[in-house]
């Protein structure tokens, strides 16, 4: 094995087996049962799961939570610990902070991390002070201890990161990519934060049009655990978790059929796993 490879862990976001159809091909357990089929399906792990289980079971349980005031972030960190996770993502701020308040939000949040020892990732979310990569790169270079979860979904879709010079934005972005210590795995186009890509075969079905969004994905996923390899503790591991959601927070798409009713897109399980045979594929490529 890639000797690199070992420093990558695939987890599950528990959001992704939410509300799957009928006919998805997740058979539908829970608990113990659920967390030993995603074991020996290859995860090593699960986001918002049971950490007590995952205990038991030798798997990795990272949580989430959101921060928008200062003095919310290390009594959060300090329950996380409490509940048992490893480490947590964050959904920072609404979007609408001056500098200052952004500011003051990454103190606190490094200063938790710091007091604590427990891992905090801020994700680049669409509505939190990270949703726009300038304001981001900024911040990042005022408190460079603060440590970014990867979802670039948002700035894919939210920012049609494409519209323009696609390549020297991501050279732009550099100094988030090097921040990364954890990362969300969902694939979007210009204009649909979340599509189905097939079994990841290029090209997929739904590179209909001008932008060959998945190979634009690979590269920002490459770029940003590279980023990780190149800037991370050499002892550390990054986690890759699929998150893809469900329509009834409009992001799996629903179509209609002939009889008039709505038949979600794609079976989001399977995409999982897709897309964690695209993340190890990346990263044992790197060095």
């Amino acid at each position: 094995m890639n000797d690199t490879l070992t420093r990558l862990k695939i987890y599950m976001n528990m959001g992704t087996l939410a509300e799957l159809p009928e006919w998805s091909s997740w058979p539908g357990l829970e608990g113990r049962e659920a967390l030993q089929f995603l074991q020996e399906a290859g995860f090593d792990g699960v986001q918002d799961g049971d950490p007590e289980l995952c205990r038991d079971l030798g798997m990795g349980c990272a949580g989430s939570g959101r921060v928008d005031q200062p003095g919310e972030a290390e009594p959060l960190a300090r329950r996380l610990i409490d509940q048992g996770y490893e480490s947590a993502t964050l959904h920072v701020g609404r979007g609408f902070e001056t500098d200052a308040e952004m500011d003051a939000l990454a103190r606190a949040i490094i200063t938790a991390v710091g007091e604590t020892g427990f891992p905090l990732m801020v994700e680049t979310h669409r509505a939190t002070m990270t949703q726009d990569p300038f304001r981001t790169i900024a911040l990042l270079q005022r408190n460079p201890g603060l440590m970014i979860n990867g979802d670039f979904s948002h700035y894919y879709t939210g920012l049609e990161l494409v519209y323009g010079d696609f390549a020297g934005k991501l050279d732009r972005m550099q100094p988030i990519f090097d921040k990364v210590r954890f990362m969300h795995g969902r694939i979007g186009n210009p204009s649909h934060i979340q599509v189905d890509i097939g079994d990841g075969t290029e090209p997929v079905q739904q590179e209909h049009g001008h932008s060959h969004f998945l190979a634009d994905y690979r590269e920002m996923w490459k770029r940003a655990m590279q980023g990780f390899l190149d800037n991370a503790d050499p002892a550390a591991t990054l986690v890759f978790a699929p998150e893809i959601l469900a329509p009834s927070i409009y992001y799996a798409r629903l179509f209609r059929q002939s009889d008039g009713s709505l038949w979600e897109e794609s079976d989001r399980y399977q995409q999982a796993l897709v897309y964690a045979g695209i993340a190890r594929e990346v990263f044992a490529s790197l060095s």
